[in-house]
């Protein structure tokens, strides 16, 4: 058997010998996410955002045909400065890796890295779903179904609001996803801390969202939590404001003939300029938040172990 393509940077192999509690990082916001060095800045205080709650940051790349769980500061920034990047989920991940490639992990790419790698909780910006206009195009995105299989919670503002929010909510129903608003009954939506749709289920602490993972665990139901954490209220933008310009925006690609993974870059790129910079400012925001509360239920994890 091959083994495992693994290789853990200086900082989470000592945590994982420790048993140290650890979260996962996507790359994918390095490399289609946001310019540099916003992306650059941006990582960096989203890894110090986990260790001042007291867990490791483990940023998930392939490179050179290695799955990085860990990035050092040099390998961040050669990330962060490359426009070659492929963008890998559950389909082409394998298929990088055995041709010795590079590429940026997209949630599900980084959930199937995180659990081979034995880590519980991933932090990210919003997850993909289904996309406007999916009824015709088919666009979902694996995030959906990576969520209903593997176990891992994952903190993220919600579904990217870009997205069909509806559809992308009753997919996840129909999958077994849980999802739970963190602090209020309003599903968030990337950008907007609040929309019109009440999320399932609400969960107001780091320590109750982990009992939920643990005892997920032992009923041995498949897949994880998602988590879905309000943006802060200070750089939240009210959903009402962005929908005509998401509107804008999504026709503009399809004009172009955008399709399949360039979309979305393409419209978090264009939202950013018809914005003026506010919604690049509520993404970082809203990254490091997750960030912060992904540390606290690493640690609220740790500690029930511990307990036992």
């Amino acid at each position: 058997m091959t083994a495992l393509p693994l290789i853990f940077s200086p900082e989470v192999a000592d945590a994982r010998t420790r048993g140290a509690p650890i979260v996962a990082l996507e790359s994918t916001i390095i490399t289609h996410g946001m310019p540099f060095p916003q992306n650059l800045e941006t990582v960096w205080r989203v890894q110090d955002a986990v260790r001042e709650e007291g867990a490791t940051p483990a940023t998930i790349a392939v490179i050179k045909g290695g799955l990085h769980v860990g990035l050092t500061e040099e390998e961040l920034e050669a990330l962060a400065r490359a426009d070659d990047v492929v963008k890998l989920s559950r389909a082409d991940l394998a298929v990088c890796l055995a041709r010795g490639g590079n590429g940026s992990t997209t949630v599900a790419a980084t959930m199937i890295a995180a659990h081979l790698a034995g880590i519980q909780v991933f932090a990210t910006g919003g997850i993909g779903g289904v996309h406007r206009g999916a009824e015709d195009s088919f666009d979902i995105s694996a995030d959906l179904h990576e969520l209903a299989q593997t176990p891992l919670t994952v903190v993220c503002a919600g579904a990217k609001a870009i997205l069909d929010l509806p559809k992308t909510l009753e997919v996840l129903e129909t999958l077994g996803v849980p999802v739970i608003a963190y602090g209020q009954d309003a599903l968030p939506a990337f950008w907007s801390a609040t929309t019109d749709l009440m999320a399932p289920l609400r969960m107001d602490s780091p320590d109750a969202i982990a009992r939920a993972h643990v005892m997920r665990t032992v009923l041995g139901v498949s897949g994880g939590l998602l988590i879905a954490n309000p943006v802060p209220k200070v750089a939240s933008i009210p959903h009402s404001e962005l929908e005509p310009l998401i509107a804008e925006a999504t026709a503009e690609a399809d004009r172009r003939g955008i399709k399949g993974k360039a979309v979305t870059p393409y419209l978090l790129a264009r939202l950013n300029e018809l914005t003026l910079g506010r919604t690049l400012a509520a993404n970082i925001a809203l990254i490091e938040n997750n960030a912060r509360l992904a540390g606290k239920i690493a640690i609220s994890l740790k500690n029930q172990a511990s307990s036992h």
